[in-house]
């Protein structure tokens, strides 16, 4: 047996190595990866009626694409989906985008390396945002959050205003996620399949998180293991793979959301 002899280290950069080797990108546009998304996390829990959005930066730099206002998380398809500019006009169709939507553009203008936010009142997030605790990361499959999740216990009210846009992405700081008390949680990732996967996983940590509290006391993960196991989960490639699997179990009940 080869791999007998070798380290841990050397173990996990092999699995890396053959995760890049073998997965390929399914190819689909932004615009289909965005309307997967909504349904994706429609499927996991993430729809609260006309509340949240998703926004994906275009190439252009300076414009998003976001869903119509009006419509829920499963309705939304790759030809409803809108563009619009940073005073949210919309430079591709009718309708209007979420007025909410203002505050990703300050977080998109502080953040260059943001491509895509996702903000959501899933139940166990809000649940969580009503005792205004922080969000604890105590077990291995949501360790991509470990300190990785900033804490916002002042509700600033409605995010409509450039007011909320500043303090949001002060709050986000260097971090990919935030917990926004008395109201719900934003993720925001390089790419399309980063910020889904860490929409997914941050109501799985809000869910365990109560859970475990409603029998004890949340035990520390040891810090160098999650680090360690924070860098495994957060991989371009495995969030692609990862994304690869949630949007092939959302086509078998939406495979209406990439025509167009």
């Amino acid at each position: 047996m080869e791999t007998a002899l070798l380290d841990k280290q050397q173990l996990m950069q092999n699995a890396q190595q053959s995760m890049q080797q073998l997965f390929q990108d399914e190819g689909y546009t932004d615009q289909q990866k965005l309307a997967l998304t909504c349904r994706i996390l429609f499927e996991h829990g993430h729809d609260s009626g006309l509340a949240g959005q998703i926004t994906s930066r275009t190439e252009k730099g300076n414009t998003f694409i976001t869903q119509r206002f009006g419509l829920g998380f499963d309705e939304i398809t790759a030809a409803n989906l809108l563009e619009v500019d940073q005073d949210l006009k919309p430079l591709n169709g009718e309708g209007m985008a979420n007025p909410a939507n203002r505050f990703h553009t300050w977080i998109y203008k502080e953040h260059p390396e943001v491509n895509c936010i996702i903000h959501t009142h899933p139940t166990h997030i809000a649940a969580l945002s009503m005792l205004r605790v922080p969000l604890i990361v105590s077990h291995m499959d949501t360790c991509a959050l470990y300190e990785d999740c900033s804490f916002v216990s002042d509700w600033p009210g409605v995010p409509v205003g450039n007011e909320e846009g500043i303090f949001i992405s002060a709050a986000l700081g260097q971090k990919r996620a935030v917990l926004l008390s008395h109201h719900g949680q934003l993720v925001a990732g390089k790419t399309i399949e980063e910020a889904c996967n860490l929409a997914i996983l941050i109501e799985r940590a809000a869910r365990l998180q109560l859970l475990a509290m409603a029998a004890g006391q949340v035990q520390q993960i040891p810090h160098e293991l999650a680090k360690e196991a924070h860098d495994w989960l957060s991989t371009d490639k495995r969030n692609k793979v990862n994304f690869a699997y949630y949007a092939r179990k959302a086509l078998k009940n939406h495979s209406d959301c990439i025509e167009g």
